[in-house]
Formats: C-alpha cells, structure tokens, sequence
C-alpha cells in the first residue's frame, strides 16, 4: 500500500498506530490489575492488539515506501530506525493481550465440577496458565504495567522523530502576515 487518497499511505496509517498502540497498552493494564475490566475486556482486546501487529508491519511498509520519496536526512533515518521497533512493542502487548484472555478463559472452568456433575457434563478442561494463581497474577500484572510503558514510550518516541522529521525548520517562530486580516 503506497497512496490512500492521494496522500501517502505512512502518514495516514501512523494515526491508528499512535492511538490504537496506545489504547491495546492501556487496557492491557486494566484487564491485568482489575477483575471486572478482565472480564468484559481481556477479549476485545486481545483482538484490538493483534490487529495492532497486523497493523504495524503495514505502517512500516508504507513508511520505508515514503522513506525513498523524501530527502534523506539525519532525522528521517532515525524516524525510519525508530520505527523498527514498534513491532516489538506490538508484539509484547498483544502476546501478554492473549495470556491474559486465556486465563481468563481458563478461569471460568469450575473447580468442583458441581452444575457438570449434576448434568453430567465431561470434566473441565486441564488449564495451562494458572487461571487461579495470585503469583501468576501477580507477575502478569507486573509484566503488563512494564510492557505497556515501555510501548507508550516507544511510540512517544516514534512519534516525536517522525514529527521532528517532517516539521522541523517548516514553519516561522512568528506568524505570516495576511494580506488584509488581522
């Protein structure tokens, strides 16, 4: 994908990144410390965060596209380096986005089979990720506060080299005058 619209395709795309990037991050920490966001949540945003890896090699793409039309600059290839590295944080964010709605899932398994033995259901399924653990809990939350931050930081600092990159020396300290306003 090259052009959307006229306009390359890098500067639209780049926009659900820094949202949706963000947004995969933050309720990543919701659905980790609180219970109830994990339930209503931890599913959505395991889908909103793959959709964000997905989505992140196609921003890339498009950015190495327009990286060739564009002078090259000491600000545009540390835009370009730094741009490299969101799929990491993509993948930390929906990696732990997937565990987190696994346990989950795994958790609304009975322990004591009680409703299934008295309709005679097979036996829960045996979990793989502790759905019941505190110090399970304990280490995903730890991890998602982590990886959430460092993806924030990550995109911050993408964001700010790619607007270094495009805006720097483009505009005035003080205001063009207009022809006949004021």
């Amino acid at each position: 994908m090259t052009t959307l619209n006229g306009l390359p395709a890098h500067i639209l795309l780049v926009h659900a990144i820094v949202v949706l990037l963000p947004l995969a991050a933050l309720l990543l920490v919701l659905c980790a410390l609180w219970p109830t966001a994990r339930r209503k949540l931890a599913g959505p945003n395991a889908v909103l965060a793959v959709l964000v890896l997905i989505l992140v090699p196609i921003t890339t793409d498009a950015g190495e596209w327009l990286e060739r039309r564009v002078a090259a600059t000491p600000l545009v290839r540390a835009h370009t380096e730094l741009g490299d590295t969101a799929v990491y944080s993509a993948i930390a964010v929906a990696a732990l986005a997937l565990v987190i709605w696994w346990r989950h899932r795994e958790s609304a398994f009975p322990d004591d089979g009680g409703p299934r033995r008295v309709l005679r259901l097979p036996a829960p399924r045996r979990t793989l990720l502790a759905p019941r653990s505190t110090p399970v809990t304990i280490v995903l939350a730890v991890a998602a506060i982590v990886v959430a931050a460092g993806a924030a930081y990550d995109i911050y600092r993408i964001g700010d080299s790619g607007a270094q990159a495009s805006w720097q020396g483009q505009f005035a300290a003080t205001p063009a005058p207009r022809g006949g306003h004021r």
